[in-house]
C-alpha cells in the first residue's frame, strides 16, 4: 500500500460499566481518566464513555447493554475473549499485587511462568508479562 500511513493509536473495549472499568485502568496503569461521558438519554446510569490515555495506547471504553463476560480459557458455548491487552512489567510479582488490589482477580489457569493472566472488573482478561 502506497500513499497513505495507517497507525493504530486505540482500542475501544465494551463494558457494562465503561466509566468504572476506565476508573480501574487509570489507577493499574498509573494514568488518569481524560475523558468520562455520562449515559445518553434513556441509558442506565451505568452507561456512558470514558477514554483512559496512557502515553502510549488510548484505551477506550463503551457501554455494551448486553455484556457477558468472557470465559478464559475458551469453552465451548460460552462468550469467549476476541483480544486482550498485554502489559510489560518489570516484576511479575509485585505488578499482580498491585492488579489485585485495584480490583483485578487472578486466572486459575496460568500458561506460562514469565506471564500472569488476570481478569479486570468486568471480566476482560488481560496479561501482565517480563
Amino acid at each position: 500500500m502506497s500513499g497513505t500511513r495507517l497507525s493504530p493509536n486505540a482500542i475501544t473495549v465494551t463494558a457494562p460499566d465503561p466509566r468504572a472499568l476506565a476508573d480501574f485502568y487509570a489507577r493499574l496503569l498509573g494514568a488518569e481518566v481524560a475523558v468520562s461521558d455520562p449515559p445518553r438519554e434513556h441509558e442506565p446510569d451505568a452507561a456512558g464513555w470514558a477514554q483512559v490515555r496512557t502515553g502510549g495506547l488510548t484505551l477506550n471504553f463503551e457501554y455494551e447493554r448486553h455484556w457477558q463476560a468472557p470465559v478464559w480459557p475458551a469453552e465451548p458455548g460460552r462468550p469467549h475473549a476476541t483480544q486482550h491487552l498485554d502489559i510489560h512489567v518489570d516484576d511479575l510479582d509485585v505488578a499482580v499485587a498491585h492488579a489485585v488490589e485495584q480490583g483485578a482477580r487472578l486466572a486459575d489457569f496460568q500458561p506460562q511462568e514469565d506471564v500472569r493472566v488476570l481478569f479486570d472488573p468486568a471480566g476482560h482478561p488481560f496479561c501482565l508479562f517480563l
